[in-house]
């Protein structure tokens, strides 16, 4: 099987998803796009009903993160952290594509599927949830992604690709 991939240094953490399916599936839910922070419950239905048509979208977008911020350094004071399964393993990815990715070096075992979080480097910050299958001890092929996910994970990989290009030409 060729696939492709472009380096790519983002962290993942995950665990068997046999090891308890239905709380990864729960964690997998409440991660998606329908069940976001408040202010992003608030900022769709606001743009649902019409009321940010006059607003630049780039400001909104920016206040918007100010909010999350300031909540995230709200929790951080009250040493609340948001609440995630705790998964058993933490890897580097090495190399991502678009339905697969690399990490380091796992003890993965080949056919067997597993539920993790990634790290993404993206704006806003945020852990995508993600089923996965190991196709080898390191090579990942991604099953299950939401879709906004999905189109975040394309434009990272296709944003690593435009900063390797530039670089093989800087040579």
């Amino acid at each position: 099987m060729s696939v492709r991939l472009v380096s790519a240094p983002i962290s993942l953490v995950y665990s068997e998803a046999s090891l308890d399916k239905e709380a990864y599936l729960r964690e997998y839910s409440q991660l998606s796009e329908s069940d976001d922070d408040p202010i992003s419950q608030w900022l769709k239905l606001a743009k649902g009903r019409g009321e940010t048509s006059d607003t630049d979208p780039v400001l909104l977008n920016l206040v918007v993160e100010l909010h999350r911020k300031i909540d995230a350094l709200e929790m951080f004071l009250k040493n609340e952290t948001p609440k995630r399964l705790s998964l058993t393993n933490k890897i580097k990815i090495e190399s991502i594509g678009f339905e697969h990715f690399k990490v380091e070096s796992a003890d993965l075992e080949p056919g067997k599927e597993y539920y993790g979080r990634v790290e993404m480097p993206v704006h806003p910050k945020r852990d995508v949830p993600i089923f996965f299958r190991a196709v080898d001890e390191s090579l990942c092929e991604i099953v299950k992604i939401h879709d906004r996910d999905e189109k975040e994970w394309g434009v990272y990989l296709t944003a690593r690709e435009r900063v390797l290009i530039r670089e093989a030409k800087a040579k």
